[in-house]
């Protein structure tokens, strides 16, 4: 555990129906007739370069909005994975005529937005910047420079974020249902990862931008306070000089769902869910007939609060927080996913319930009760969506291009009320594949060895946080313990000798949150007592006290006392030597084997506290220091992982400390930097007086 941890975690109508007279509540009333669908007006128009051009007009705000989407085969990056988003991001940071700053610049004085995509752009601004907004669009359209420096820039950020979510197991799971869905050859399924970023060149992001960006395959949507005749005026303006070309299509293996259940688990040392998702490849196209009747099913299955996924997972079981299920149509492939994210130890009984449901969606059919509820739902939510223009336009933009009959979307609510109970069960029977399925799980490894049963192989298949099969730890030199590697990491900071002999320490710190600066200090004697506090401006926001018996955490002007498991951390951040003392605290320690950081070697240490894994450390090879680690903190919203990664050491007294610790959790990212080292320090003990 490391001394600042707690202090950065620290930091981490319904309206009633009046009705008059008799009515029989005995039974349900009749449904009525669909509802008619008044879509709002919107036109279509087509320039000479091929540039399809849909305005929706809406004058309640003088703000108007552009988006520019190419419609183009998804790409497969191979090697280079990561280049189009690269690309997409880089379009506008220079063109020939005007810097990043100047664009930024030029965006901002008029109050609008403006971004860039691999397959697309969009701005918004009120109506009379519309000008300065369309030529700065223009501008990076027709004559991005992609510069190499901010090449490097997106390159550092990207590897930067790949050290968060290689260690978050959301985003795993995300990594791991792809690849295992649609295959790790083909778009849907790669993903990028630090080989990848470090390959991509500037002459990957022009050749993307020369070989895709063409009119004959783009859209131009505008929305709001604008006529056809105005917006066709300035398309035509600005974009008009877009030169068309073919776009080449592109091929790539067709996914198709596993001959039996697999169980595919990603380890996330620490974590203290399994991020669960149930996923497998559907062929469904948009426009399909089957699109409505499937959209009900899913529904039903895991489509919205009321679902049976999470009525059971949730409301009954009390596993998660939410459980979900999505299918939807796609032009290639579509995939269908049921996931949640549940404790640990209820990993297998949440799969249990998860197929359970599966397979009583294809075997058993719905009340009719049940079915007019969920087309209820979909009723309301398709209602509301029509109050946005944005809905208008893209409803217009899918009639184009799909080719959709003029009245698809005219006609939903009809179809969506001609849903059977038998239509329900034939898709579900259709499109559901119970028995064909990619189980994957992101979670603590120790949850894996119970999954086996749920597969076809009676395996289950280990994954690394990026989809790639993993290869076990490379085993640690033979008779080499976990005493052995934290000898190593004293002997590399200056000799334990020189730390047992400190009789006391300081450490001061300091970390960005926001536009605050937050100033944390922790000082104690060797083994006893000891503070900690978090300050801001001069004011001390929280505070721990311990006095080597008993301890107190003060916040908001409010006292909690330790309790016992409390003191016994506390106890433990104030040891010096704390690693050389795990018996005192109740901790055993097992090395795992050699692991790899950025592919740099690393002795994994597992900690254990009755019988559970509490924290991972992973210590250099070669230097012997501590590299990085992972572990589980209790919090009021629950318990979380974090991870912390130490940089660059610093030196007091002939010993070297952690000079900046990377504390990292659920995407977040928060640096300390060490301001202040001062061994054998003057301590008031006033200052860690609990009484």
């Amino acid at each position: 555990m490391n001394r600042f941890t707690s202090l950065l975690v620290a930091t981490a109508a319904l309206v009633p129906a009046l009705s008059f007279g008799q009515i029989d509540r005995s039974q349900a009333p009749e449904p009525g007739p669909a509802p008619e669908i008044i879509l709002g007006d919107y036109t279509v128009d087509k320039l000479e370069n091929g540039l399809t051009l849909i305005v929706v007009e809406n004058h309640k705000l003088p703000r108007v909005s552009y988006r520019l989407s190419l419609d183009v085969d998804p790409i497969f990056e191979g090697g280079r994975a990561g280049y189009t988003a690269m690309a997409g991001s880089l379009m506008r940071a220079g063109t020939t005529n005007r810097s990043k700053a100047e664009i930024d610049e030029s965006v901002d004085r008029i109050g609008a937005s403006f971004g860039t995509s691999g397959f697309g752009m969009n701005g918004r601004c009120l109506v009379q910047h519309s000008q300065t907004l369309l030529e700065i669009m223009s501008d990076v359209l027709m004559n991005p420079t992609f510069p190499e420096e901010e090449l490097e820039k997106e390159r550092k950020q990207t590897l930067s974020g790949f050290a968060s979510s290689s260690t978050d197991a959301n985003q795993i799971s995300g990594r791991l249902s792809s690849a295992m869905c649609y295959g790790l050859s083909h778009p849907y399924g790669e993903s990028s990862n630090e080989t990848t970023v470090n390959s991509i060149t500037r002459k990957d992001l022009m050749e993307h931008y020369a070989t895709i960006w063409k009119p004959n395959v783009a859209y131009l949507v505008v929305v709001g306070d604008i006529t056809p005749a105005k917006a066709k005026e300035q398309a035509e303006q600005y974009f008009g000089d877009w030169r068309p070309n073919e776009v080449a299509a592109q091929r790539f293996p067709r996914p198709v769902p596993p001959k039996g259940n697999r169980v595919c688990f990603a380890p996330v040392p620490g974590a203290v869910q399994s991020v669960i998702n149930i996923t497998f490849p559907v062929y469904l196209k948009p426009g399909h007939p089957d699109v409505v009747a499937v959209s009900v099913m899913n529904t039903m299955l895991g489509g919205f609060f009321g679902s049976r996924l999470n009525q059971n997972l949730r409301e009954d079981k009390a596993y998660t927080y939410g459980a979900r299920s999505s299918i939807g149509p796609d032009k290639y492939v579509a995939s269908f996913s049921a996931r949640a994210s549940v404790r640990n130890e209820v990993t297998d009984s949440s799969l249990v319930e998860f197929l359970s449901e599966i397979r009583t969606m294809v075997e058993t059919p719905a009340p009719d009760s049940t079915l007019q509820f969920v087309k209820n739902y979909l009723n309301g939510s398709f209602a509301l969506s029509l109050e946005r223009p944005e809905t208008i336009a893209r409803f217009a933009r899918n009639i184009e291009r799909y080719k959709f009959p003029a009245d698809y979307y005219a006609t939903y609510l009809a179809r969506l009320e001609a849903v059977t109970v038998e239509d329900v069960q034939r898709v579900a029977r259709t499109y559901l594949r119970p028995d064909n399925m990619n189980i994957t799980i992101a979670g603590n490894r120790d949850v894996a060895d119970g999954l086996a049963k749920f597969a076809a192989s009676g395996q289950v298949e280990l994954f690394d946080p990026f989809g790639e099969p993993l290869k076990d730890l490379e085993p640690a030199p033979e008779g080499m313990t976990a005493l052995d590697v934290f000898n190593a990491y004293y002997t590399a900071r200056g000799g334990a000798g020189k730390l047992e002999k400190m009789k006391g320490l300081r450490t001061t710190g300091s970390m960005a949150a926001g536009a605050m600066e937050l100033v944390m200090e922790q000082a104690h004697e060797n083994g006893g007592a000891g503070y900690s506090r978090i300050s801001a401006g001069g004011n001390v926001m929280q505070e721990t006290r311990f006095d080597g018996t008993k301890g107190a955490e003060i916040a908001m002007g409010q006292t909690t006392p330790m309790d016992d498991s409390k003191i016994m951390d506390t106890r433990r951040n104030h040891d010096l030597l704390e690693f050389l003392h795990l018996e005192k605290y109740g901790i055993s320690a097992e090395l795992l084997g050699i692991d790899k950081i950025d592919e740099v070697p690393q002795y994994c240490v597992e900690m254990r506290r009755d019988g559970r894994m509490i924290e991972s450390h992973w210590f250099n090879v070669e230097t012997g220091l501590r590299t990085r680690t992972m572990q589980t903190e209790s919090s009021p919203r629950g318990d979380m992982t974090i991870s912390l990664d130490y940089g660059p050491m610093t030196e007091a007294k002939g010993v070297l400390f952690e000079g900046e610790i990377t504390m990292k959790n659920n995407g977040q990212e928060m640096k300390m930097t060490i301001t202040e080292v001062d061994v054998n320090p003057k301590i008031d003990a006033k200052d860690f007086a609990v009484d």
